[in-house]
Order: C-alpha cells, then structure tokens, then sequence
C-alpha cells in the first residue's frame, strides 16, 4: 500500500498509452512486429511496476547492480531505435516529396508549354539524355540535306 499511487499512476500512463496506439492502429499503418513489440512493452512495463523486485532480480543475473540501472540501459536501447527508425523514416517520406516536387514541374512545365506554344506543338522528349541527341542528330541531318 505504501507505493499504491505511483503504481497507480505509472499503470494508468502505460494503459493510455496502450489506448492511443491501438486506436490510431489502422491509421498508422504499423508493421505487425511493432505492434506486438510496444504490446510485449506494455506487460512488461506493467509486471515492473507492479514486482519492482524481480526487476531487481532479472538485473542481478545479467550482471547489472540495481533493476534502475537495467531499465535505463533498455531505455537507452530503445531510445537509440526509435531515433534511427524515425531518421530512415524522415529520410523515405524526404526522397518520396522529391520525387513528387519533380513531377508536378515537369507536368507544370508541359502545361505551360502547351498553354505558350498551343497542344499541336510538338511533344519534348520523355528523357532528356539519348532522345535529346537523338533529335540534335536528326535536326543536323536535316540542315546537311537542305
């Protein structure tokens, strides 16, 4: 009873969270080893709270002095993944926007041109490396026979 409401309180922060991520599950589009990962998390997180004891015990048999210091090591450990998870995150939704902003101005650019030039103008090549020279060739042979 002496630690009742620090228990109480880290169960219910633990419970919410569980809450939150279940109800924005369809939404996040998690992969399944993540969602039984944080699930594993959460009864872990529980059973500490409520055996700080064998916390303490798990710690003594790997080699760690205190159960403290062997959930500030996990911590770390997660910290560490879910920094990396979230910079290879940022890092894919980054390429995805530049490719995206390459292909609204190349499409802009073919709008403009068509608005400038008319739709009957002729098209500009789909790559600009071996078409391009393809039409300087044919634009050279065509100077030559004149």
């Amino acid at each position: 009873m002496k630690y009742f409401w620090i228990q109480l309180l880290l169960i219910l922060g633990s419970v919410s969270m569980a809450l939150m991520f279940i109800r924005t599950w369809s939404q996040a589009k998690n992969r399944a080893w993540k969602r039984i990962a944080f699930s594993v998390f959460v009864v872990v997180n529980v059973y500490a709270v409520l055996r700080p004891t064998d916390v303490t015990w798990v710690a003594q048999q790997l080699g760690v002095g205190r159960g403290t210091d062997l959930v500030l090591y996990v911590m770390v450990l997660a910290m560490g993944f879910l920094t990396l998870n979230t910079f290879l995150r940022f890092r894919s939704l980054e390429k995805k926007i530049t490719d995206l902003a390459r292909t609204v101005a190349i499409n802009e650019g073919l709008r403009h041109n068509d608005e400038r030039l008319g739709p009957d103008a002729p098209a500009a090549p789909a790559a600009a490396g071996a078409d391009v020279a393809d039409a300087d060739a044919d634009a050279d042979s065509d100077s030559v026979k004149a």
